[in-house]
């Protein structure tokens, strides 16, 4: 996975977190606008969360996060 797809995720995980608290859930559509207008930054992210990862459709944003930083 790209760098700024990792550090698109984190932030969006500590925003997400940040406004709704520890035990909030999303899923990796949480990382772009409803317009896609980055196709394959898209999915790249679908790709590691579902065929890579097998995570359900919404993940708590906590272990998300700690998925990806490990990454690292």
């Amino acid at each position: 996975m790209r760098a700024s797809l990792r550090q698109k995720i984190i932030d969006v995980c500590d925003r997400k977190i940040a406004e709704k608290g520890p035990g909030v859930g999303l899923s990796f559509y949480a990382f772009f606008a409803n317009r896609n207008d980055d196709p394959e930054l898209l999915m790249e992210a679908a790709e590691w969360w579902i065929r890579t990862h097998r995570l359900d459709h919404f993940e708590k944003a906590l272990k998300i996060k700690a998925m990806v930083e490990g990454m690292a």
